[in-house]
């Protein structure tokens, strides 16, 4: 009879592939703060020699660290890999990133996506009533003007409806509510999928305005109810247009 032979250790744990480890490594740096943003990191074969790696091997980690927005690749003589300034636009970039492939493998669904985007959007408002500055007022003016001014074929037509939620989302205060609000608008907003009717058109504006007076105002309770009204005819109108 064969006796079982003991092992001792980390049995079961996942063994890391040579890239992995490298990635790990660099990444432990940046967020441990040993490697600090703007800094700029060794060369692909001075890294492979710290490492005692290939320079694939090294190539690959710093591919997989610049897709999670962790590292940027700058080109030329001076260029190079460098730690990323972690902003709310890097969030943003990898949130949507992100949220366009769980959409496209059909991990998720435009339902579930939009309803989150309303849970968002409605406190944004609500803070962004109490704590909105002359100049994101006047942000919100322009842009309601001058999408009042164009018709729905224009090709501005999606640039400025994500600038106006994007702004109201800032003007809120708070940058990661208005990271998340940006991510998830590009996915849920009709301009994006559709040709858009002239009636569709004007009502945007109209609800867009009345937000904005809810703005002006300072009146959370309007500019929230403004908000969802808004949200609840774009969803239930590329709902319909999906069904068709």
């Amino acid at each position: 009879m064969t006796e079982s032979v003991a092992v001792h250790g980390s049995i079961g744990k996942k063994v890391l592939r040579p890239r992995e480890q490298v990635e790990d490594q660099i990444k432990a740096a940046i967020l441990s703060g040993s490697l600090r943003p703007g800094d700029r990191l060794p060369g692909e074969l001075e890294l492979a020699r710290q490492f005692a790696v290939s320079r694939t091997t090294v190539r690959e980690a710093l591919r997989s660290l610049s897709t999670q927005n962790l590292i940027t690749k700058t080109p030329g003589a001076g260029g190079g890999s460098f730690v990323q300034k972690v902003d709310h636009s890097a969030l943003r970039s990898a949130l949507v990133d992100s949220v366009h492939h769980l959409l496209a493998l059909g991990t998720i669904d435009f339902e579930e996506v939009a309803l989150v985007r309303q849970h968002l959007e409605v406190p944004a408002v609500r803070l962004a009533a109490a704590h909105r500055s002359e100049e994101d007022l006047q942000e919100l003016r322009d842009i309601v003007a001058l999408q009042k001014s164009i018709s729905v074929e224009d090709p501005r037509v999606p640039a400025l409806d994500e600038q106006f939620h994007g702004a109201i989302a800032r003007a809120s205060g708070n940058r990661v509510l208005a990271s998340f609000v940006s991510a998830l608008h590009f996915e849920t907003e009709p301009v994006h999928y559709l040709d858009l009717s002239p009636e569709v058109g004007r009502t945007t504006v109209r609800q867009h305005q009345r937000i904005v007076r809810a703005l002006a105002e300072q009146d959370p309770a309007a500019a929230e109810e403004a908000m969802i009204e808004h949200l609840t005819y774009l969803r239930e109108h590329l709902l319909a247009y999906q069904q068709r």
